[in-house]
């Protein structure tokens, strides 16, 4: 039978007709793998179908919180035995995995129904979703615009209505980038939360977080509670949680103290939209009777930049030269874009001791954010500088990495922070440009507090909501 109320329902939702017998697993399936066709060709949000795989799981969901719900994985670390991870990359092998990750095993678990992988960057490199290999994710709101990166895939499938959450990652504000761009609910959870094995303890030294993308508060919290926990033998592990995160959803936040911040550190302004967006959030929190104050973080002017784009060209010099053990050579000059061989080469330059060095550096920075985050215990900022941008204001084929950058070098002034202090961070689509794209708010709480962030997050759920807030491309 058709379902034409599918998109309404958020994962949660679905799971409980499941549950009350008035559709079936099967079903979902069938609508999700509807809307891929009638969608993707629009947005390609997928990069890979996996209707057979998902249409057998459906016989026999786990009995999970999302049983028969249907789910997309990311094409970055989303390993599933069988089915290739290519890293949106030409150089990757379309290599089958040959086991399950931690990580879908317990996607798995939760009762969750694979139906397929999404786009990403070029080895999740960018904060907009395009590559050669793959061609560009499209935002639903707006086809000419970014869906942010590297999950953008993922973001633009939830948007459009075709699945109600999906697999995303955040190495530098993968998961909060595009949720920004796409109009979604977007949590990187604290470090370690989630376990990246078993072929990683941890990527680019702990800055990778692993989760979804949503539409609802309530699934954001449900799918933490099934993943998170590390396997033994993991480098490190989150602070223990004191009750399920589902419960904080229904809880009140109480009086918080927060900041908010409309500058980046070096006191720059951002796009007037944004501006406007973080103060009608700050005024609407403190209207909710929060303790709302002006402040940023003692940040360097040039952070977190100067950190991240030698640290994450030293990290894609490792994946290059694993790649080039695995396949028994190196990549051929058509099988890299040209910027990511720009980076390529800057990270082969970096020893050793100098790679350590930007540890040290960026340890500080966490104890800097750390001491302000005792005397408040939520900072806000827009997610992202400005709206989404247009699709190719960063040219993949310039091999200079700074030009390739230089028109979007202020684009992402806040989300590489928390990769680096490891605390967790949540993008909220509470705003609207006036142009119709998605502005979304950034929601920062301390080290191992994912409640707080609930709490809050589902309090501005109910007084600025945006259920029935859709975009062009829709169900």
């Amino acid at each position: 039978m058709g379902f034409p109320d599918y998109a309404s329902y958020d994962g949660l939702g679905l799971a409980e007709l499941v549950r009350k017998g008035e559709v079936s697993p099967a079903e979902l399936a069938d609508e999700a793998i509807a809307r891929i066709e009638k969608h993707n060709p629009a947005i390609n949000a997928v990069i890979l179908k996996l209707y057979d795989l998902g249409r057998e799981m459906a016989k026999s969901p786990a009995d999970g919180p999302f049983k028969g719900v249907p789910f997309l994985l990311k094409d970055a670390f989303g390993d599933i035995k069988g089915y290739p991870s290519r890293l949106g990359s030409r150089f990757r092998a379309d290599t089958p995995a040959t086991e399950d990750s931690d990580l879908a095993k317990r996607f798995r678990a939760a009762g969750l129904t694979f139906l397929g992988k999404t786009n990403v960057p070029e080895f999740t490199l960018l904060p907009t979703t395009e590559s050669a290999l793959y061609g560009p994710a499209r935002n639903p709101w707006n086809v000419k615009h970014s869906t942010g990166g590297s999950s953008g895939g993922s973001a633009a499938a939830v948007a459009a209505g075709i699945v109600p959450l999906a697999h995303a990652n955040d190495s530098g504000g993968s998961i909060r980038i595009p949720a920004s761009s796409c109009g979604v609910v977007g949590l990187k959870p604290t470090r370690a939360r989630a376990s990246l094995g078993p072929d990683y303890g941890d990527v680019l030294s702990g800055l990778c977080h692993e989760h979804v993308v949503t539409r609802t508060v309530r699934d954001c919290a449900a799918m933490l509670d099934c993943i998170h926990g590390q396997e033994p033998g993991a480098p490190y592990v989150a602070p223990p949680v004191e009750r399920p995160f589902l419960e904080d959803v229904s809880r009140a936040p109480g009086k918080l103290r927060i900041a908010f911040s409309k500058t980046n550190a070096a006191g720059t302004a951002l796009h007037p939209e944004n501006v406007k967006a973080v103060e009608a959030v700050a005024a609407k929190l403190a209207s909710l009777g929060h303790d709302v104050m002006e402040a940023m973080p003692p940040l360097k002017p040039e952070e977190p930049g100067s950190l991240f784009l030698p640290i994450w060209a030293a990290w894609l010099s490792s994946e290059v030269e694993l790649e080039t053990a695995r396949r028994g050579r190196g990549p051929k000059d058509d099988e890299l874009e040209p910027l990511t061989r720009g980076l390529w080469e800057i990270g082969k330059t970096i020893t050793a001791s100098q790679y350590l060095i930007l540890i040290k550096e960026a340890q500080g920075l966490s104890r800097r954010v750390g001491q302000f985050m005792t005397k408040h215990d939520v900072w806000l900022t827009p997610t992202l500088a400005s709206p989404p941008i247009p699709l190719g204001l960063i040219n993949v084929n310039e091999p200079d990495p700074i030009a390739a950058f230089a028109p979007a070098v202020d684009y992402v002034p806040f989300t590489p922070i928390q990769n680096i202090t490891g605390q967790p961070a949540m993008s909220l689509p509470l705003c609207m440009s006036s142009d119709g794209l998605p502005v979304g708010l950034m929601f920062s709480a301390r080290f191992g507090d994912e409640a707080t962030l609930f709490r809050l997050a589902a309090q501005l759920e109910q007084e600025m909501p945006w259920k029935d807030r859709r975009p062009v491309i829709w169900n």
